[in-house]
């Protein structure tokens, strides 16, 4: 298997998703704005949200993967379907019980994560509402989640990296369609959600069939597997879920600012999370399993090969994403959601909180692909310790920075304490000899960085004056920025090619069993 060309497919499907996200949110935008209705159905989101990257995305298939992966190598496919059997079943009960949980104290969750809603009963009733139909979400992706990691084991990585597209759809389709028979009409953006996380299920079912691992009941609690996986889930829901709950935290802290603050950190973080989503989600998706695998074959040459390749490709691609990120801040937020309620005041509010954002960008994406290092080789306790430092700090530079910067504040918080964890995690690494980086790391940066300043100057001039930006037709608008991406494009990859970089340098072939 040929991993630039799996990289290149699991991020094909994650740019289709992300490309659809932004139609969602353009349509959630122009329909809805950005106000008290979005605000409550931002916070109602992001509480199911957060718990899906803890169960779902998260801890769990940190977790399970390299287990399944360890099983399927050392025991074979038919002790690897029994722990998935017993995994599913087990997970199934617990998350059920958590949804219900959230469904009935749904007033407990508004007051504790948007404490700020409580004095005003109408918004608060109303995001009660929202997080009660939400909640199932999590029971849904966390079976997603069960399915992806199996697959992904198998080496099956494009349904998964795809299945988030039918979210999307579901967005759009009920914010066009059904919004007008809600009352108020952001009820069917909730009932997105429900119908979203059930149709990303179903879709997986048929190919958990067709190689043999379909789930089935198998009530075994006590097995070994099982209790090594909820042995090293349970510390690995702080390990890598720092950002979602600094997140979460500061939906708190954005609670208490003015209307509006919490939909122009949600827009910001969602243009944020494109390139997030492309690289370092896709980049760690395609590692962990490869990871897993050279670990459990005693194999440290491959393991540290592979996470310098992981971590050249994560550089190479998120340096220019974060600096087009910073300097088309103004652009990209009036091309894509300046229609409609949402003006040009939002557009210079939520530009400040994305320029923030894009700072950490090389941090979020960096830890991505570290995390899933210690996680392969079942490391729970460093990067516990890292997690619990970085949420201190981060809660730190939101005091520090709320007053000066508001909002924007709070995502240079998540930014900075981004770069924090990627550093510590890069120095355990290096400290446990689990990481040896290769040679020319040096003369690589320094290309690297040669590029992204040429495309940074591009951008900058080619840009023009916001005024444009604000004032010109949105059809104008979109052709201006098509253009300006590239450009930018063009210019990153012609300088890097007149600098000895290759395609071909990047290709790394890895065994299928």
């Amino acid at each position: 298997m040929n991993l630039l060309s799996t990289f290149a497919t699991v991020s094909g499907m994650t740019f289709l998703s992300r490309v659809l996200g932004f139609v969602r949110d353009f349509v959630i935008a122009r329909t809805f704005g950005a106000g008290v209705y979005t605000d409550a159905f931002f916070v109602a989101f992001r509480l199911p949200n957060l718990l899906r990257r803890l169960f779902a995305e998260g801890a769990f298939s940190q977790a399970f993967v390299p287990m399944l992966a360890e099983y399927r190598n050392q025991h074979g496919e038919a002790a690897a379907k029994q722990l998935a059997d017993r995994v599913a079943s087990l997970l199934f009960v617990i998350v059920a019980l958590v949804a219900a949980l959230g469904v009935i104290g749904a007033p407990l969750l508004i007051l504790i994560s948007a404490p700020g809603f409580g004095a005003h009963t109408e918004k608060f009733e109303l995001t009660v509402t929202l997080t009660r139909i939400t909640f199932p979400y999590i029971l849904f992706m966390a079976l997603v989640a069960l399915a992806a990691g199996i697959l992904n084991t198998w080496n099956r990585f494009a349904l998964p990296a795809a299945t988030p597209v039918l979210l999307n759809l579901s967005f759009i389709g009920m914010a066009l369609l059904a919004a007008p028979y809600f009352d108020p009409p952001v009820l069917a953006l909730a009932w997105a959600v429900f119908l979203g996380g059930l149709l990303q299920l179903l879709v997986q079912l048929p190919a958990l069939k067709k190689i043999g691992m379909l789930p089935q009941w198998d009530w075994a609690p006590r097995d070994p597997g099982v209790r090594r996986i909820l042995t090293l889930m349970a510390p690995a829901v702080l390990g890598v879920s720092v950002a979602q709950v600094s997140l979460l935290i500061n939906t708190i802290f954005a609670s208490f600012l003015p209307a509006g603050s919490v939909s122009w950190l949600y827009y910001a973080d969602r243009l944020m999370e494109f390139p997030a989503g492309l690289l370092g989600a896709a980049l760690g998706t395609i590692l962990l399993p490869s990871l897993s695998k050279a670990h459990a074959q005693a194999d440290p040459e491959e393991f540290s090969a592979l996470l310098d390749w992981g971590l050249r490709l994560s550089l190479l691609l998120t340096l220019p994403a974060a600096a087009a990120l910073a300097i088309l801040a103004v652009p990209l937020l009036s091309t894509l959601f300046m229609h409609g309620a949402f003006g040009s005041d939002d557009v210079h509010a939520t530009s400040a909180a994305l320029i923030a954002y894009s700072i950490g960008l090389v941090g979020l994406i960096l830890v991505k692909v570290l995390a899933p290092a210690f996680y392969s080789r079942q490391n729970i306790k460093t990067p516990v310790k890292i997690a619990l430092l970085t949420l201190a700090a981060t809660q730190a530079m939101n005091l520090a920075f709320i007053i000066p910067f508001k909002h924007a504040g709070l995502a240079l918080s998540i930014g900075l304490a981004s770069c924090l964890n990627a550093a510590l995690l890069y120095r355990g690494l290096r400290r446990g000899g689990h990481y040896r980086p290769s040679p020319g790391w040096g003369l690589f940066l320094l290309k690297v960085f040669c590029a992204t300043s040429m495309l940074a100057l591009t951008l900058a001039f080619a840009q023009g004056a916001p005024d444009f930006w604000l004032a010109a037709p949105a059809q104008q608008r979109l052709l201006a920025l098509l253009g300006l991406v590239v450009a930018g494009g063009g210019v990153y990859f012609a300088a890097l090619a007149l600098l000895g970089f290759r395609l071909r340098d990047f290709r790394r072939r890895v065994s299928t069993r």
